[in-house]
């Protein structure tokens, strides 16, 4: 399938996998056997980490003078942030940092870009639907953001719950994290609309009944990834459309100043995030409408209906809490965070689609509680 799909954009594609899962799976020396069959000449990019300024200028600078018609991005978050960002930035002279956003002396893109498609083996980020892509620097004077532009949607998007069957438990437990705490975050965005909630609730509701059994006896199940890739896929729409809360908001800050790994991180904030959003939206009005949305999705991530809203809403936490326990997500603390820094961070972090608007102390309250 993949083949007749690139060949309507020509017969020169460059291919940015991950560095080794496919190539053990034996899927990679197949699909490069097609792809030769049907008359492709492949460039090859495995790529072994998140995606940084200098990975993609280096790239870009090897392969500008050749003919590329298609960029195909196979692998995880990271690798289609990378295709995504390679094929906007070929017909592009200046590096990317000149088109990332928040970094200064930033300039718009014009759009222009190699016709670009998203094949996703795991079920988080939903990059194959959006149309940014994070680039990060780690380390002092570190940054996470998006190089974003309207055209940078993928051309094409082939889910394959078959290709995430191999995805082993970890991955699969924090990718799927990121995805659950995309859901969430737009479903209580004040950005949201009823297209958003729709998308967001039937993202959640596949989520809540097959991610545990992803992340054990359903791993090699097809139909069981099929209801996370769903779930990734809706996420991605949901947050194009409506924005993100304060766990991808420290995302950002942290992103840039500690090594650890997107889904992870989401996933050891979520729980706790969402508590403190509850209490801030408490102290602010007890029958605020929002409070009614948390408790929804505490029913569905229950499988129970709740009798009342501070049911739902404590349901929600529960069991958020018994995932980030269960799964043995690692604290902050592991990856070097220090109580210290906290005061940096949060001076740093923004997240302007939050349910509630946190003060400084909210803020620094979830880190401290996941230190």
């Amino acid at each position: 399938m993949l083949p007749g799909l690139c060949s309507g954009f020509g017969k020169h594609l460059l291919l940015v996998t991950g560095s080794s899962a496919l190539k053990r799976s034996g899927r990679l020396s197949r699909l490069l056997g097609a792809f030769a069959g049907d008359g492709f000449q492949v460039l090859h990019l495995p790529v072994g980490q998140e995606p940084s300024a200098d990975l993609i200028d280096r790239t870009v600078l090897a392969y500008r003078g050749r003919l590329v018609d298609v960029v195909v991005a196979i692998g995880g978050g990271s690798v289609l942030d990378a295709g995504k960002a390679i094929s906007a930035m070929l017909m592009q002279r200046h590096p990317v940092e000149r088109f990332i956003e928040g970094r200064e002396g930033v300039i718009p893109h014009d759009g222009r870009k190699v016709p670009f498609i998203a094949v996703p083996t795991t079920s988080g980020t939903g990059s194959e639907v959006t149309n940014n892509a994070v680039i990060s620097r780690v380390g002092p004077g570190g940054y996470k953001r998006s190089l974003r532009h309207e055209a940078f949607v993928p051309d094409v998007a082939l889910i394959d719950p078959e290709l995430m069957t191999s995805a082993p438990p970890g991955l699969t437990a924090s990718s799927g994290m990121d995805a659950c705490t995309q859901l969430l975050e737009a479903y209580l965005s004040p950005y949201a609309s009823p297209y958003t909630d729709a998308v967001a609730l039937s993202g959640l509701e596949r989520f809540s009944r097959s991610f545990m059994s992803a992340c054990s006896t359903g791993a090699g199940d097809p139909v069981v990834r099929a209801d996370i890739a769903y779930a990734a896929l809706m996420s991605g729409i949901a947050l194009a459309n409506a924005g993100l809360g304060i766990v991808h908001g420290f995302a950002s800050s942290i992103g840039g100043s500690y090594d650890i790994p997107h889904g992870t991180l989401c996933a050891t904030l979520l729980a706790e995030s969402t508590k403190v959003n509850i209490e801030g939206l408490r102290r602010l009005d007890s029958r605020h409408p929002a409070l009614e949305k948390f408790a929804m999705v505490g029913g569905i991530v229950a499988g129970a209906a709740s009798r009342n809203v501070e049911e739902g809403c404590g349901m929600l936490v529960e069991q958020l809490e018994a995932w980030q326990d269960g799964l043995g997500f690692p604290r902050l603390g592991e990856f070097g965070v220090r109580e210290a820094e906290l005061d940096g961070i949060v001076a740093v972090t923004r997240s302007k689609s939050n349910a509630v608007d946190l003060d400084t102390a909210a803020m620094r309250s979830i880190l401290a509680a996941r230190l």
